[in-house]
């Protein structure tokens, strides 16, 4: 009797896994719940990923926990340290006040939402992120200017990544667009920042005001 021969998928070389992987890494942040396969896979290879990002001043931040993953430049040498200075790959640059306020708001958010233990998602309709930067307006602004000052923000920070716009679910009255804070918002804005909450926006609410319109300090790898 002649041998059987079963059809099974090929399987993908490690090789092409950490191509793909370095390839995404390096365009843009990776999602466990954007692609499950290649998550699986930088879970696998991520030894290989540090090293090979390593070449480049980079870093790999994977939070397993919150399900993404990104590169950013290494940290810069002391000045006592005779090291090299790389130029970096990833660069920085500062935000607006209007985008800034938006990020720390959504910041401030987002942990009220994990201390509430209620979901694992934050969703907010575009009605709500008005709502959280309209006190910080001052009075008599046009609504409709207002409205479309806070859209132009919230589209830049859509691009950023730290919002996701959702699809209407059937039935959504009006179409006002709902979005999903990203969670890596909080490797971004940290702990230490939060904390300095208030007095920032003490500073944000003089800018918008307008007493000043520099940029925010606040800084951001893209």
């Amino acid at each position: 009797m002649e041998d059987a021969f079963i059809n099974t998928p090929p399987t993908v070389a490690p090789a092409a896994d950490l191509s793909a992987l370095l390839i995404s890494l390096l365009k843009s942040v990776l999602y466990r719940d954007g692609d499950e396969r290649l998550w699986a896979a930088l879970l696998n290879l991520q030894a290989r990923v540090r090293d090979y990002v390593a070449v480049l001043n980079l870093e790999l931040v994977l939070d397993e926990a919150e399900g993404y993953a990104f590169l950013k430049s290494r940290p810069e040498p002391a000045d006592d340290d005779p090291s090299p200075r790389l130029p970096r790959l990833v660069a920085r640059r500062p935000l607006s006040f209007p985008v800034s306020l938006l990020l720390a708001l959504l910041r401030r958010k987002l942990a009220e939402f994990d201390a509430s233990g209620s979901d694992t998602r934050l969703v907010l309709g575009r009605d709500d992120i008005v709502e959280l930067v309209r006190v910080f307006l001052p009075d008599g602004t046009n609504e409709a200017k207002l409205i479309d000052q806070i859209e132009g923000t919230i589209n830049k920070v859509v691009e950023l990544g730290f919002l996701h716009k959702l699809k209407p679910t059937a039935g959504a009255a009006g179409g006002v667009a709902s979005y999903e804070v990203r969670r890596i918002l909080k490797a971004f804005v940290d702990a230490q920042w939060l904390s300095e909450f208030d007095a920032r926006l003490g500073v944000y609410q003089t800018q918008l005001s307008g007493v000043a319109t520099k940029d925010s300090d606040f800084q951001i790898s893209q």
